[in-house]
């Protein structure tokens, strides 16, 4: 089985490096699983690569409390992504829990 990778986010300053190490991990064979918090939830509004993230990693989410408090609508579910990927910190702790490999950007 090959290795998973859980990608915690929270600088929307780090956006080409998720895409870079989430390219790279696929490349391998990895499971990847990004989540967007805080400050970096501005990536899914802001960064025009965030529907190829989507499309590339295994799992995708944001946590829709820090979207909020970004400003955003909540039911404005950005593009590549689907409505239940809105989630909670809960998230983070799959991450923590089910995943081999732990970065946190």
């Amino acid at each position: 089985m090959s290795k998973s990778l859980g990608i915690f986010v929270t600088n929307p300053d780090q956006f080409k490096h998720v895409m870079g190490i989430t390219k790279a991990a696929k490349a391998k064979g990895s499971n990847v699983k990004v989540f967007f918090t805080w400050d970096a939830t501005h990536n899914a509004k802001k960064e025009a690569g965030f529907p190829e993230l989507c499309k590339i990693a295994d799992d995708v989410s944001i946590c829709v409390d820090s979207y909020k408090n970004m400003g955003y609508d909540i039911d404005d579910i950005p593009e590549g992504l689907e409505a239940k990927k809105m989630a909670t910190q809960a998230q983070h702790g799959i991450i923590i829990e089910d995943y081999d490999c732990y970065l946190s950007l």
